[in-house]
């Protein structure tokens, strides 16, 4: 704020405020950012000419389709489709998979009704890490 030592009022030595904006200043930072960009811009861009090559990558392969594994409220146990028990999940689960068999790498996906009873379902993730399937998703129905 500034102040101002003469005009109406007050007296002779009366003080009063100055409300007014002073945009000198902001008007001489904005002109000297706008010559230092102005300047700056041209040495950003490369001059070199080269002709660069085509890049040949092969195509990335589609990921494969998932597995999913459901449960329904009475203990049934389903490899996508296909109706299966918890004694033979983990041939079942490799037959679904075919040739694809990396346990490290396959993915699991779980649907599980909401009153499947709890262990159900750790018996099917226990037959999971029985047959070396430790990667596995949970999946859910998300609430609007």
């Amino acid at each position: 704020m500034g102040a101002k030592l003469s005009g109406s009022g007050g007296g002779k030595y009366g003080v009063e405020q100055n409300s007014e904006i002073n945009v000198t200043p902001f008007v001489d930072v904005m002109l000297v950012l706008l010559i230092i960009f102005m300047v700056a811009a041209p040495l950003a861009t490369v001059s070199v000419q080269v002709a660069l090559p085509p890049a040949v990558a092969p195509p990335s392969p589609n990921p494969p389709k998932p597995v999913y594994i459901s449960l329904q409220r009475g203990g049934s146990i389903y490899i996508g489709d296909a109706a299966t028990d918890l004694a033979s999940l983990g041939d079942d689960l490799n037959s679904a998979l075919g040739g694809r068999r990396n346990p490290t790498r396959e993915r699991i996906f779980i649907r599980a009704d909401q009153d499947v009873l709890y262990g159900d379902f750790m018996g099917v993730m226990n037959m999971l890490q029985d047959h070396g399937f430790y990667s596995v998703a949970l999946v859910g129905e998300d609430k609007q």
